[in-house]
């Protein structure tokens, strides 16, 4: 990308913060799990930083078009370094528990609500017009190359030295973020506007982004269809991808690091694919195809593998087209909306497409202990047919939920596509370009 030195240094910083807040997560996860030995433990913690994020997001959108974005992200990055410190103190004197973490994880999530919308506006003003796809790209490049380190680079410390040197790296990489976002220049919105509205922007919030997606059926369609894709995901691959990877395999963690390395380096390769490729492909079918494609190869495959080959297959199938679905929306929004309500669609965007995770992670763990799994030990006459697909043995009611996401998400997916306000707004997106290209 040409004239992008500002969004590369901005990109970086965040980049090191999301690096540092993944390990101190990871190693987290690991102490919560060897004092527990709980499953249902790991998924709280998620779920504790899910449901404020989206309860906030509803309201956060006014207050983030009328203020500094860059202030607020270096307020929420502050917020993550100062919970961080907390936890730090609180593990050295022996102190920490579960219960501190979930209230750390809630307050994180609450920050995010914010930090989130804003990266996404300062994006949005950095990046040249017309590269919203390889900025995309880039980003997803970069998220799936942490999802890769992040566990490994956690692991290696933790292992060597514990807990505390993953969140003073955490730490310095807070500092390194700070440090980029204080050089980039990010333009600031009208002070006077902001003094004379903000006793009124959590009412504001809600009527500017509902107003807005009220005028862009396509828009909150798109947002609907994508959160029914997210539940669909979330019901397995968030939740029992591993328990299922480690039943099948008799408990081997190297095949399921192995298999989650894949996965990041599908998303990966997704996103260089992304960055590299035709900027002018249709947003719609990129998000819609992708989609159906992550099902199909993915969830399928990976419900009826029964080795690591398969389910690697079924890992890069998964994640390649993730990023394309990431960039097929970027473009929309970014040109359809305008730059001064983007904070409000940004924000009404998380709160509308993340409001089934929390439901799909405690249902997804809920529905493989104490409905699949059971059903597939029995023996019932369906359980002996699916067992020719998926096989026999523990794990295996885990992989049926595999076979029932990738059929319902496939579906889901062909109805998001021939939704008739999406159909009318990829023809207003058409019109759009040939306008642009016209005028040019």
């Amino acid at each position: 990308m040409e004239n992008n030195k500002n969004y590369i240094i901005f990109w970086l910083g965040q980049s090191m913060s999301q690096l540092g807040s993944a390990m101190t997560s990871f190693a987290l996860t690991i102490w919560a799990y060897e004092r527990t030995q709980s499953a249902m433990t790991v998924s709280l913690m998620t779920f504790c930083t899910y449901l404020p994020y989206i309860v906030i997001s509803i309201f956060a959108g006014a207050f983030i078009d009328r203020h500094s974005k860059k202030s607020i992200l270096i307020i929420s990055d502050t917020i993550a370094a100062l919970l961080t410190v907390g936890v730090f103190f609180a593990l050295r004197q022996n102190q920490l528990t579960i219960e501190h973490i979930y209230a750390v994880n809630t307050l994180i999530g609450c920050s995010n609500a914010f930090q989130s919308p804003a990266s996404a506006i300062v994006t949005g003003i950095l990046i040249p017009a017309g590269q919203y796809k390889k900025a995309s790209g880039l980003q997803s490049f970069s998220s799936n190359l942490i999802m890769v380190t992040a566990p490994m680079l956690s692991g290696m410390i933790t292992g060597a030295a514990g807990l505390s040197p993953v969140l003073l790296a955490d730490l310095i990489t807070f500092i390194f973020c700070m440090l980029t976002l204080i050089v980039i220049p990010v333009k600031q919105p009208s002070l006077n506007e902001e003094k004379t509205k903000v006793r009124d922007m959590i009412i504001s919030s809600l009527k500017e982004g509902i107003s807005l997606l009220n005028n862009e059926k396509g828009i909150l369609h798109i947002m609907i269809s994508l959160a029914i894709i997210n539940f669909f995901s979330r019901l397995t691959y968030e939740n029992i991808l591993s328990p299922m990877i480690l039943a099948r395999s008799g408990n081997d963690i190297k095949a399921l690091s192995f298999i989650s390395g894949v996965m990041g380096a599908g998303g990966i390769i997704g996103g260089i694919m992304v960055t590299c490729g035709r900027a002018k492909a249709n947003p719609i079918k990129l998000i819609y195809v992708s989609a159906g494609i992550s099902f199909l190869f993915g969830d399928l495959m990976m419900g009826s593998g029964q080795s690591i080959f398969a389910w690697s297959l079924a890992g890069l199938g998964a994640s390649i087209p993730i990023p394309y679905i990431i960039a097929g929306q970027s473009i929309i929004l970014y040109q359809m909306i305008p730059q001064s309500k983007q904070g409000s669609i940004f924000a009404l965007r998380n709160a509308i497409q993340y409001s089934t995770i929390p439901a799909g992670i405690l249902l997804g763990g809920y529905l493989a202990d104490f409905a699949y799994e059971p059903f597939m030990m029995s023996d019932h006459p369906i359980a002996g047919l699916l067992h020719k697909v998926v096989g026999t043995g523990a794990g295996g009611g885990m992989a049926v939920m595999f076979l029932c996401t990738g059929i319902l998400g496939t579906y889901s997916c062909i109805a998001g596509y021939k939704n008739r306000h999406i159909k009318v707004l990829a023809k207003q997106l058409m019109d759009k370009k040939d306008s642009d290209s016209t005028s040019r």
